[in-house]
């Protein structure tokens, strides 16, 4: 197949919108002038363009639009999306036993993830025939859909599902079964190849083939960005990797003879869905767009292609598991209105182990409330026409059409993952995400910002973490691992937590409040969110009348950590002074919370460091358990 990819500008849209609404049609309409004159009043002196935000991928997002005057629906799904239940469970009879309790109420489709695939998480499926018959015993393969998440060593996990339709006598094309064939991701996962991409693609496209000449007749093969999302990647890298594999598998059919616009229909796409509502919407609305320029480009008329979600793995914490749910709920919302086809929810206490029944219930009727009582599929893409959102969606189109080029330029897909020239990219913006979030910038509720070290434990199910075995590797090549953003405040926490299992207390600072309650409060609070992120408990007051009280608050709470909290004001008369009675007191390590203008005054007091927004707190905190491992 030669497809000439070399479009600079395509044409994303291919219907049109003509309805006018004539809400509030009797006030005098709003110009984009009336709007900055309020902007510019609040504002004061400072410049409209601090408002303007940028994604990791440099695209700016205006404070300000105005409706899309020529805005287009996409061309997408039509009724409700599949409510997909995820079966996980490394016990088939278990597995089988939650299977038919989310069908029981309310799923309306299963997500067979097997041991080792991109959205295992460290549990799932064996991948042999008789667990597999074991898992779907009492389930009717003919009246729901099937999604396989396979990985390496479960490959061939599609095949006994295959032969178990057969076996029970339901004809192949009768059934609604996504097999999922990932070869390129499976190995991605692992950044292991038994043999070159050059001899394994067409092997691929005869397998995926094999199953459509035996009558299968749902998507096939899967091109999953998720593993672009998991592993810290940005939206337009998700984009452009998903394009370029599905363009390779697209090749890999062709050789195997089978027509174009058959072979488009073995394709399906997965993404991750994430706590960004709008750039979630404006991502699922720009893969059909750039979809369906791959479709032009080969010749055919475009038609909408079967596209599911997950939400996100990097998003979920450990910590304060519970704004899970409202995260969960934000990219269910954002994924429905973008158009997916499936949408499958994270149980909120993912992160700590196998979800139980509850959390399981929680995320299928996180759905169903989207779907049953917000009726949100009722609207055939909703965000056509919000300005934001339609601006969002083609500059995502434009980026991801760019890099899609160049790792065509590059010989494809899996030429571009062999050489790494996708890892290497995605590298960089996870190394900036990372940074954002030891900044505080980016910030993880409950975790980085707001935590509770008092926090009651959830429950998850008693079942081990599945132990896969590395698959044989001839070729090995960067991997893309996935990874949560708040990870590393969650070992601070952990190690905190050790420490209070081996010696019935935490890592502790003292917060030296100066000033009236007005004063310090603002920035006690800071420092408290601040130092408890770490795992280290903040020791808080009212205040002092006097300096020798404060002295006798600090020696009595157990630690040599301390914390000067209060306003500028107050700092430049008090604060030297309370350094240097804090040192002699025996503080090891003193703080300032705040970034004055002029610090030396207060370093010479004795304060060692200052913490204010915008710091690198990661680094602060893990410095300081490391002194306080040190002393121990």
């Amino acid at each position: 197949m030669k497809v000439a990819f070399g479009v600079a500008v395509p044409p994303w849209h291919f219907a049109t919108m003509t309805d006018e609404l004539p809400l509030a049609a009797e006030f005098p309409p709003a110009t984009r002038e009336d709007w900055l004159k309020l902007v510019r009043s609040a504002l004061k002196d400072r410049p409209f363009e601090r408002l303007i935000a940028k994604t990791y991928d440099g695209i700016p997002i205006e404070p300000l639009y105005p409706r899309a005057a020529d805005a287009r629906p996409v061309a997408a799904r039509r009724g409700p999306w599949a409510v997909q239940a995820r079966v996980d469970h490394p016990d088939p009879a278990a597995a089988n036993a939650e299977a038919l309790h989310e069908l029981e109420n309310g799923a309306t489709g299963l997500t067979l993830v097997f041991s080792g695939s991109i959205g295992a998480y460290g549990y799932g499926l064996p991948g042999d025939p008789k667990s597999i018959a074991r898992a779907l015993e009492g389930v009717h393969l003919d009246a729901i859909a099937i999604e396989l998440q396979t990985a390496e060593p479960t490959r061939e996990a599609a095949d006994h599902v295959a032969a178990l339709v057969k076996s029970r006598g339901h004809a192949p094309g009768a059934v609604s079964i996504r097999f999922g064939h990932d070869a390129l991701g499976a190995h991605t996962l692992t950044g292991t190849l038994p043999i070159p991409y050059r001899d394994l693609m067409p092997r691929f496209g005869e397998h995926v083939a094999s199953l459509a000449k035996a009558g299968f007749k749902s998507p096939l093969a899967a091109a999953d960005g998720r593993i672009v999302h998991n592993a810290g990647g940005s939206e337009v890298q998700e984009l452009a990797y998903t394009l370029a594999v599905a363009v390779a598998y697209l090749r890999a059919l062709d050789n195997a003879g089978i027509a174009l616009d058959a072979a488009r229909t073995m394709i399906e796409f997965r993404l991750a869905a994430d706590a960004d509502q709008f750039l979630t919407v404006a991502k699922f609305r720009a893969l059909r767009l750039l979809w369906a320029r791959i479709e032009q480009a080969c010749g055919l008329a475009p038609k909408p292609a079967f596209v599911s979600a997950e939400t996100a793995w990097r998003m979920m914490t450990k910590r304060d598991p519970w704004v899970n749910m409202l995260r969960t709920t934000i990219a269910a919302l954002s994924a429905g209105i973008g158009g997916a086809d499936a949408v499958s929810v994270l149980p909120f206490t993912a992160a700590l182990g196998l979800p139980d029944r509850f959390a399981r219930r929680i995320a299928r009727n996180t759905e169903l409330m989207l779907l049953e009582e917000s009726n949100l599929a009722r609207v055939s893409d909703p965000a056509a026409g919000a300005g934001s959102i339609e601006d969002l969606t083609d500059k995502l189109c434009r980026a991801a059409w760019t890099l899609f080029q160049e790792i065509e330029a590059a010989g494809g897909a899996p030429a571009a993952l062999e050489a790494g020239l996708i890892q290497d990219k995605i590298a960089r913006v996870r190394a900036e995400r990372e940074n954002a979030a030891a900044h505080r910038k980016d910030a993880l509720t409950g975790t980085s910002d707001y935590p509770l070290l008092s926090e009651t434990p959830v429950k998850v199910l008693d079942a081990r973490p599945v132990a896969v075995p590395p698959p044989a590797a001839a070729i090995r090549y960067s991997a893309l691992k996935p990874h949560r953003l708040a990870e590393p405040y969650e070992a601070l926490r952990d190690a905190s937590d050790r420490m209070l299992a081996a010696t019935g207390a935490r890592p502790k600072i003292f917060l030296a409040n100066l000033g009236t309650l007005a004063e310090f409060t603002p920035r006690a609070t800071f420092a408290k969110n601040f130092f408890e992120a770490g795992g280290i408990e903040a020791v808080t007051n009212d205040g002092f009348n006097s300096r020798d009280e404060m002295i006798a608050a600090f020696k009595a709470s157990g630690t040599k950590l301390a914390c000067l909290c209060s306003s500028d004001a107050v700092y430049e008369r008090e604060a030297p002074d309370a350094a240097r009675a804090l040192a002699q007191a025996g503080a090891t390590h003193i703080y300032l919370a705040g970034r004055p203008k002029e610090p030396e005054p207060y370093k010479a007091a004795g304060v060692k460091e200052f913490i204010y927004a915008g710091c690198d707190a990661l680094a602060i905190l893990q410095a300081e358990h490391d002194r306080i491992v040190g002393s121990h």
